[in-house]
């Protein structure tokens, strides 16, 4: 029998997130700080429009790119909370997720060949959907001695006359950086001078801590060359509502919502409507939110400080990201025997690239009372591991 297997799918790597909470859902008494889900239940009023639309029958496709109301609402939000003006008709659409916007605008946007430059440690998604829109992904390291924040100077070392695409994930998901507006300028003049594209991930854009977040496509010379793309799982506490959009120029979102149209159809009808009354009522509950997330931030950083354990103060989503080289292990071998030894399990930061090496990510989305009872497991490992 001949190989029934795409040569290209079978060589990416399977996620390094899921093969510990794949042993963790089966381990009595294990504690998980590595889910990147909100612990907060959505918000009711949320939950009450979903179900209210249910009731009222409202159980049919809507249009691909996604309910008038809704890409309506995003586009008052984009404005309100960002100052990016965008048409509802053409520059939005819906998405299942954040996810798939990033697949759709990589393989709308990229040839074969075509460079995409990822900063890493990042989300996991980014490198395989380059490889499986057939482009090349180019790594350039995050390193924590400049806050796992990208610089224009390397950003320079890695552009090639075959860079197409900069995927710029920030706030970061595992390190929890932040790019300031300064950050973003020396950015952007990089972008243009050298004619590239930017796909923003901005699903954490809500959990910033002491300042704002900032879009780097409300730099002059830059919305027309940038898809942000954000969504509602982490703000909203909407995960399983599976629901994200992507804001762009219309000459690439037309080709995005192509792929859409024959891959997805529409996203969930009653997720939109939920969503709807999200934008237009939710700005209370995500504030609710990320105070108790700025909370839980505070007082795992200076538990883990109390430890010994050093770690870089991440001012973004709801990950820290500590370094765990003093202990001589690697990070895949710290998480496994945390997990075998405490039931508790986190991330190994190789799980988001090679330059995770040393570190681990920590999820903080997760109670007070819970993270106490976790950081106690981790002090009695490395008591024993000093």
């Amino acid at each position: 029998m001949r190989n029934p297997l795409s040569e290209k799918v079978a060589c990416i790597k399977p996620s390094g997130i899921r093969k510990f909470f794949d042993i963790v859902s089966e381990m009595k008494d294990a504690i998980s700080l590595g889910v990147g889900e909100p612990d907060f239940d959505t918000p009711w009023h949320i939950r009450e429009e979903g179900i209210y639309s249910l009731e009222r029958g409202r159980t049919y496709y809507t249009s691909n790119a996604g309910l008038k109301e809704l890409k309506e609402e995003i586009a008052k939000y984009q404005k309100r909370r960002f100052g990016l003006e965008y048409n509802p008709s053409g520059e939005i659409y819906v998405t299942v997720g954040g996810s798939e916007a990033i697949d759709g605008a990589l393989r709308a946007m990229l040839d074969e060949g075509d460079e995409v430059i990822i900063p890493q440690p990042s989300y996991v998604s980014y490198e395989p959907c380059v490889v499986l829109a057939d482009g090349v992904p180019v790594i350039t390291e995050l390193k924590e001695e400049d806050e796992f924040k990208l610089k224009k100077e390397n950003l320079e070392k890695v552009v090639t006359d075959k860079t197409k695409i900069l995927i710029l994930p920030f706030p970061n998901n595992p390190t929890g950086a932040i790019m300031t507006e300064e950050d973003l300028k020396g950015i952007a003049e990089v972008v243009l001078k050298h004619d590239l594209f930017v796909i923003s991930d901005e699903i954490y854009s809500e959990l910033t801590y002491g300042s704002r977040h900032v879009s780097i496509a409300s730099f002059p010379g830059m919305k027309e060359r940038t898809i942000v793309i954000n969504g509602f799982s982490k703000s909203y506490a909407m995960t399983g509502w599976r629901l994200g959009y992507a804001c762009g120029p219309k000459v690439i979102l037309d080709q995005m919502l192509k792929i859409h149209q024959f891959a997805i159809m529409c996203a969930p009808t009653t997720s939109q409507y939920a969503a709807v009354e999200a934008l237009r009522n939710g700005d209370e509950g995500v504030g609710h939110m990320r105070d108790e997330y700025d909370r839980r931030r505070k007082f795992l950083i200076k538990a883990l400080h109390d430890m010994g354990i050093k770690c870089f103060e991440p001012f973004g989503a709801f990950y820290v990201f500590p370094c765990i080289k003093e202990y001589g292990m690697t990070s895949d071998g710290f998480a496994e025997m945390l997990l075998a030894e405490e039931k508790l399990a986190v991330v190994p930061g190789t799980a988001f690239g090679a330059c995770g090496e040393g570190f681990l990510r920590i999820s903080y989305a997760y109670s007070i009372e819970d993270l106490k009872a976790a950081l106690e497991r981790l002090e009695r490992f490395i008591n024993r591991h000093k």
